[in-house]
């Protein structure tokens, strides 16, 4: 049977690192495979849903090349509509699909109605915390009769129904990941799985999804792993077999911490933001707590699809190390197609002021120039802001000590006067005019090598040290560097 996968976030916010490697995983695993990768909304704590939250979702993963095969996409307008034969695949769509199956656990003696009020639980909380207990629920309401239940639904009162565990029982399963794992019912809880709201919990509503949906292996973070000896209970119940079962360990921060905003970029947009392109990102995440059978660290997404196993899953949690994105992400600055790589700093250009959309547009070429000259100085294209100053005024200083240094040379003010005349006759300038007029004013004055290149740098850029001079001369134009030039000539 080819594999039938799902990613089944909530819609509570922006999409975590954490959550993008587990798309990609269940994406690299259903296309390595050949089978099915499904999204699916799981929105049934209404009280922590945020509007937009699925949309963001879905262009997320698009961005970093995750599209589903079955679940919520986005056409070409951006509009978001659902594809597939196992729909809806929105989880509150589905509320009349998880009722007639808690009230069959029921019928079975698999689960029961409670009636305990919040301050009841809350009291009973508080008190097992006081005696160092572990807080979970005391089956006061196991055993009432059909009769009792009965007069208190049609009372009014307010229940959930829950999972009725059996006593002292070993719940084993395997894990693609974690190996084998045994847990004991004395330890766990009856879990509620239908709210008084009349929503199912999450532990109901994704063992019923995950059964109708013929989904063949639960992949997921190792946070869910607490939780699944009651879905494989669940599933005995209800007479199912269980798909396999995969738990994914988790992203530390360098901290050794759970990555969070407090200590840097958690959300794939705010990566997005910064210009880190999807392939290099999508390609970094993949390496968190994956081993490829191979020492090479660059794949784009065919390369991780043939490459990609469980097998070489970690166990133990993965580091995120933003110094190895930045590398990762420099490499494919380096090596991106320019013109794609232009259109994409455009906000940059225009949040700087050195263009605004209209004239970059109009002036693409020059653009693409400039992207091209910086690009190996990048690990982010955000960065290019800092780089920009260099073309946009031409009154230029020495940045630095290194660089006034290089001006208080004795020969400088013959060596500019040389400089200034040649652009002067010259009728344009371009990158390939640079290095013949170098080797004329070498061969005029007999100034070379760092006596020639330092001092024209500098006067043309304030920089010791920077991307291809004449490259940046080719892009500033004659008019530019002769301005330039002779800035630095009055500041003498």
């Amino acid at each position: 049977m080819k594999p039938r996968v799902r990613f089944a976030p909530s819609p509570t916010g922006y999409v975590h690192i954490g959550s993008l490697r587990t798309a990609l995983y269940d994406y690299l695993y259903a296309k390595g495979q050949g089978g099915t990768f499904v999204i699916r909304v799981e929105d049934t704590d209404q009280t922590r849903l945020v509007g937009d939250a699925v949309e963001g979702m879905v262009y997320a993963l698009k961005w970093a090349g995750i599209e589903a095969d079955e679940g919520p996409v986005a056409d070409e307008n951006g509009v978001i509509h659902e594809i597939g034969d196992f729909g809806p695949y929105t989880q509150s769509d589905r509320l009349d699909i998880y009722k007639p199956y808690a009230e069959q656990l029921i019928e079975n003696g698999h689960a029961y109605h409670c009636f305990c009020t919040k301050e009841r639980l809350d009291a009973l909380r508080q008190e097992q915390k006081e005696q160092g207990l572990t807080p979970k629920y005391d089956g006061h309401c196991r055993n009432l009769s059909k009769e009792e239940v009965d007069q208190r639904i049609a009372a009014g009162e307010s229940y959930v129904v829950r999972l009725k565990l059996p006593e002292n029982r070993v719940i084993a399963f395997d894990d693609r990941v974690k190996g084998h794992i045994e847990v004991n019912t004395n330890d766990m809880d009856d879990q509620v799985l239908m709210k008084a709201d009349g929503f199912p919990t999450y532990h109901m509503a994704v063992v019923v999804d995950d059964h109708l949906m013929e989904i063949t292996q639960v992949i997921r973070g190792d946070e869910w792993l607490i939780s699944t000896p009651k879905h494989v209970y669940l599933y005995e119940a209800f007479g199912w077999e269980a798909p396999e079962f995969v738990h994914l360990p988790v992203i530390l921060s360098k901290s050794k911490k759970k990555l969070s905003k407090r200590e840097g970029d958690v959300a794939v947009e705010d990566f997005r933001r910064k210009g880190y392109l999807p392939e290099a990102l999508v390609n970094y995440v993949a390496l968190v707590g994956w081993s490829p059978d191979t020492e090479e660290e660059i794949f784009d997404m065919q390369a991780l699809i043939e490459h990609f196993s469980f097998e070489r899953v970690s166990k133990s949690s993965g580091i995120f190390d933003l110094d190895k994105l930045n590398w990762v992400n420099n490499h494919y600055i380096r090596s991106y197609p320019i013109e794609k790589l232009t259109a994409l700093c455009k906000p940059y250009f225009v949040e700087v002021g050195y263009c605004d959309e209209a004239t970059f547009e109009a002036e693409f070429d020059k653009m693409c120039q400039v992207v091209e000259v910086l690009r190996e100085r990048l690990n982010k294209l955000e960065e290019i802001k800092e780089h920009l100053a260099l073309f946009m005024s031409d009154d230029v200083h020495p940045e630095d000590d290194e660089a006034r240094e290089v001006l208080s040379q004795e020969h400088i003010a013959d060596l500019l006067n040389v400089f200034v005349g040649k652009l002067e006759a010259c009728d344009t300038l371009t990158a390939e005019d640079v290095k013949p007029m170098l080797k004329e004013i070498q061969k005029e004055t007999g100034y070379k090598g760092k006596m020639l290149f330092m001092p024209v740098r500098v006067a043309v850029t304030g920089q010791v040290h920077g991307p291809d001079i004449a490259q940046i001369m080719g892009i500033l134009g004659k008019d530019s560097v002769i301005r330039r030039v002779k800035f630095t000539q009055s500041q003498m």
